[in-house]
């Protein structure tokens, strides 16, 4: 939804000589906790585990990470915002926490005021991956829904997640209507898929990428303005729907009220990590955008987020929760 650019990194570079961050104010003190709201092995957890191995190195204490899924990511996002505010237990956020949940979701247990950004760290848009028995590309998507209206069946993390959002936003915008099969995780998704229990996936390329090469499933389209270098011959679905783009994000966060001293060893880690050769590799060649935003960018793209969403939501009739 909203523009990111790269300044927030290449500004970020010259911090990076200066390894006596990590020691900032004595912390780190001891380990560093990442919270993954997903189940292990989804993009969000593919992520934070590559970040956090070089994370390790520049604060000189072991960065680990500690998957908490379930409840639409609220359990994750609520362990963090209720987490003692010194810097050691942090959060990594996607789309679906931050930006679908404050939304729709009327009792949440936490709101963004409860969080202290550190970094966007990346953004990317969610592919749809047909088996490879099944349709070969949107037209006959189109078609096949449209013979057997409601009966196709994708899969997501959930009906109010921003994976399942998005969809809706492609077959809204293509008018058809299929059926939404909710999962825990990318793997159990992936699974059924294999098996032939699900027509279609909707994921992030972290996962749709190996589908592809292992000629496992044929991805139909990304819901992005432009076609992704990754895969020039497999279109947007902005080509179908003219301006449709649904972009997730995944952004590090701490409690609100953890030191500035704790904020800015933690930041200087995070795009350190992000700069690393071998991290770039994997998530652009995952098709996400590596950002690496300062603090104050990050705050405001959350609130840019919300701005953007809301009226999307409101047009799409997504049920609150």
């Amino acid at each position: 939804m909203s523009k990111i650019t790269r300044r927030a990194l290449g500004a970020a570079l010259p911090l990076l000589a200066t390894p006596a961050l990590a020691q900032q104010g004595g912390f780190p003190s001891r380990n560093v906790t990442i919270i993954v709201p997903f189940a292990p092995g989804g993009s969000t957890d593919v992520l934070t585990r590559l970040m956090a191995e070089r994370m390790t190195q520049a604060l000189n204490k072991p960065v680990q990470v500690e998957n908490r899924p379930g409840a639409n990511t609220i359990i994750g996002g609520e362990a963090v915002a209720r987490a003692q505010p010194d810097g050691h237990t942090l959060l990594m956020s996607s789309g679906t926490t931050l930006t679908i949940n404050p939304i729709v979701q009327r009792n949440l247990p936490y709101k963004i005021e409860d969080f202290a950004p550190i970094s966007l760290c990346t953004t990317y848009p969610f592919a749809v991956i047909a088996r490879p028995d099944g349709p070969k590309n949107v037209q006959e998507l189109i078609e096949a829904a449209k013979a057997r209206p409601g009966r196709i069946t994708y899969g997501t993390n959930g009906p109010t997640t921003l994976t399942n959002v998005a969809m809706l936003m492609v077959l809204q915008r293509l008018g058809i209507t299929m059926q939404d099969v909710t999962y825990r995780g990318d793997a159990a998704a992936m699974n059924d898929f294999v098996a032939g229990n699900l027509d279609l996936l909707v994921v992030a390329g972290s996962t749709a990428i190996p589908v592809m090469r292992n000629g496992q499933g044929r991805i139909l389209g990304w819901t992005s303005l432009q076609r992704m270098p990754q895969t020039p011959d497999v279109p947007a679905f902005a080509e179908f729907a003219p301006g449709l783009e649904a972009l997730s994000w995944f952004g590090l966060l701490a409690p609100a009220r953890t030191p500035q001293n704790a904020i800015s060893a933690l930041h200087a880690a995070a795009v350190q990590s992000l700069t690393d050769t071998r991290v770039r590799e994997r998530i652009t060649g995952e098709v996400q955008n590596i950002v690496g935003s300062t603090p104050a960018e990050f705050a405001r793209f959350l609130t840019d987020q919300q701005e953007a969403w809301k009226p999307v939501l409101s047009r799409m009739e997504v049920p609150l929760n």
